[in-house]
C-alpha cells in the first residue's frame, strides 16, 4: 500500500505492482501503484501538517529530536528485518545490508543532533535593528534510488526532519519494501500525521508528480544525470521550486609507484566492486603509474577472480546480483563494448547462470580515454585500469568526463596527494582510502554529476529558507 496521513492505504486508481527478488527473477510481492491522484493527497496531508498551528509546527527542536531517536530505537529493534527485506528487493549481501541499516541509524541520530542548532545572524544596520531566520522551506519531494535505499532514505529524511519540513518520498520502484517499513516505524515512533508520506510508483507518474507540483517547495533527487535534467525542468516549469541532485559519477582512483602495490590493489577493488558496481561513486576508472602497471593488472585480475558470486543471503558471498534484466543488460552491452574497442579482457566478462541477475567481476586493462568504458557509467563490477606516467598529465585525464563526485588518490607523497587533491573536479576527494563518506562530512558533485550537497552540516541548506527582518527604532 502507500502510506499517506499516518495510514497504509491503496492507491485512488486501485493498480498495483511486483516487486522482483534479482538473485531468483521471483516476485516478493504486489505493491500499489501510486500516481498523480495519490501524490495529491500525500501534498494535502502533508501541507496540514506543515500549518504554522499544527502540532508538528508546535514542538520544539528537543522534541524532534527525540522522535528522531525513537525511530532509530525501533530500527535497532528491527535490523535484521529491515535488512532482511533489503537483501530480498535489492539483492546486495546480508551483511552489507546490516551495516546500511547501521549507518542510516547514525545518518538520522547525527541530524537529530542539528534541530537546535541551525541559527540567524544579527547584522549591524546603523539605525535599524537586523536579523535573519533560518526557516523550513515547507512539503519536500523526495525521490529515491535502488542501489541504497535505506540509505538514501535516510540521508533524505535527516536533514528534513531535523529541520522541520514534512516529506512526499518515492522509493524506487524496484525496491520500496524497506521505505514502506520505514514509514510504519515513524508512525509508531509518534511523528504526527502527515509529515511522512511514502508513495511507491514510477517516475514518469508519481515521479513527474512530485516534480511537477506547484505545492512542493522543494524536490531531491538521486539517481541518472537524464532524470535528473527531466526533474530541473519540471521545476522550472512550474513553481521553481527548490531542487537537488545527486547524479552520476565516473570517479578516478589514481595510484602512483610509490604505493604499496597489495594494499592499492585492495583499494582500488572495493572501490569499484562494493555493491556490485552500483554505486554512483564508484572508483570506475582505475589509473596505475606506468612503472607498476603490469604487475598491478595482474593482481586486480587475481582479486576479481577471488571474489565469490552467488546468494546474497550467504554468509561468504561477496557480490550478489544486479538490479534488475535492464541493468544485466546494460553491463553486459558495456563488457562487449569494451572488447569491440579493444580494450584487453583480464577477468569475467560474463553472465553467471540463467537465474537471477550475476555477472562476473570483470577487470580490463589497456583501456583508453576515448571508449565508452572510459566515459560512461557502466554502474556495475567492471573495473577498468588505465596506465599514467605523470601526476601533471593524470591531472588532465581525471578531469576530461562530463562527472565530477569523487576521486581517489594512493600515494605515500603528501605533496602529490594534496596537488591532486586541490586540481581535480570532484565534491569528494579520499587519499589512500575510499568511499569513506561519513554521516557529517558533505556529499555531493561538480559538473553533471549534481547541485548542491547532503550530508553534514551543508545538508541541511537544501531544506532551509533565510528570511531577514528588520526593524527601526523609534
Amino acid at each position: 500500500q502507500l502510506f499517506i496521513n499516518n495510514e497504509f492505504v491503496d492507491s485512488v486508481s486501485g493498480k498495483t505492482f511486483a516487486t522482483f527478488n534479482p538473485a531468483t527473477s521471483k516476485e516478493i510481492i504486489k505493491v500499489s501503484e501510486g500516481d498523480k491522484a495519490d501524490v495529491d493527497l500525500a501534498v494535502i496531508a502533508a501541507k496540514k501538517a506543515f500549518h504554522r498551528n499544527s502540532e508538528w509546527r508546535q514542538m520544539s527542536p528537543l522534541q524532534r529530536t527525540a522522535l528522531m531517536h525513537k525511530l532509530c530505537d525501533l530500527m535497532a529493534r528491527d535490523k535484521d528485518f529491515l535488512a532482511s527485506l533489503e537483501t530480498q528487493d535489492n539483492g546486495k549481501p546480508y551483511a552489507e545490508a546490516l551495516f546500511d541499516v547501521t549507518y542510516s541509524m547514525l545518518t538520522l541520530k547525527y541530524y537529530a543532533g542539528w534541530t537546535d542548532k541551525f541559527f540567524g545572524d544579527t547584522i549591524p544596520a546603523g539605525g535599524f535593528t537586523s536579523m535573519t531566520r533560518k526557516e523550513p522551506v515547507g512539503v519536500v519531494g523526495q525521490i529515491i534510488p535502488w542501489n541504497y535505499p535505506l540509505l538514501m532514505l535516510a540521508w533524505k529524511w535527516g536533514p528534513a526532519l531535523a529541520t522541520g519540513c514534512t516529506i512526499i518520498m518515492k522509493p524506487a520502484e524496484q525496491t520500496p519494501l524497506t521505505a514502506l517499513h520505514m514509514a510504519a516505524l515513524a508512525k509508531e515512533a509518534g511523528f504526527p500525521a502527515g509529515v511522512i508520506n511514502v508513495i511507491n510508483g514510477f517516475g514518469p507518474t508519481a515521479g513527474a508528480a512530485i516534480s511537477e507540483h506547484p505545492d512542493i517547495a522543494k524536490v531531491a533527487f538521486t539517481g541518472s544525470v537524464d532524470i535528473g535534467r527531466i526533474v530541473m525542468a519540471a521545476s522550472a516549469k512550474t513553481n521553481l521550486k527548490k531542487v537537488s541532485l545527486e547524479l552520476g559519477g565516473k570517479s578516478p582512483v589514481v595510484v602512483f609507484d610509490d604505493a604499496d602495490i597489495d594494499f592499492a590493489v585492495e583499494t582500488t577493488h572495493e572501490a569499484l566492486f562494493s555493491n556490485h558496481g552500483q554505486s554512483c561513486c564508484a572508483g570506475s576508472r582505475t589509473y596505475v603509474h606506468e612503472k607498476i602497471y603490469d604487475q598491478f593488472v595482474a593482481k586486480a585480475a587475481a582479486k576479481a577472480k577471488e571474489r565469490k558470486v552467488g546468494n546474497p543471503f550467504e554468509t561468504d558471498v561477496q557480490q550478489g546480483p544486479q538490479i534488475d534484466q535492464e541493468m544485466l543488460t546494460k553491463v553486459l552491452g558495456y563488457i562487449e563494448s569494451g572488447q569491440k574497442e579493444g580494450a584487453k579482457l583480464q577477468a569475467g566478462g560474463k553472465r553467471i547462470g540463467n537465474v537471477g541477475f550475476f555477472v562476473e567481476p570483470t577487470v580490463f586493462s589497456d583501456v583508453k580515454d576515448d571508449m565508452r568504458i572510459a566515459q560512461e557509467e557502466i554502474f556495475g563490477p567492471v573495473q577498468s585500469i588505465f596506465k599514467f606516467s605523470s601526476l601533471e598529465e593524470m591531472i588532465d585525464r581525471a578531469n576530461n568526463v562530463q562527472y565530477g563526485l569523487a576521486a581517489g588518490v594512493i600515494t605515500n607523497d603528501i605533496n602529490k596527494a594534496m596537488k591532486f587533491a586541490n586540481s581535480v573536479d570532484a565534491g569528494s576527494v579520499w587519499i589512500n582510502c575510499y568511499d569513506a563518506v561519513l554521516p557529517s562530512t558533505p556529499f555531493g558533485g561538480y559538473k553533471q554529476s549534481g547541485i548542491g550537497r547532503e550530508l553534514g552540516k551543508d545538508g541541511l541548506d537544501n531544506y532551509l529558507e533565510t528570511k531577514t527582518i528588520t526593524m527601526k527604532l523609534l
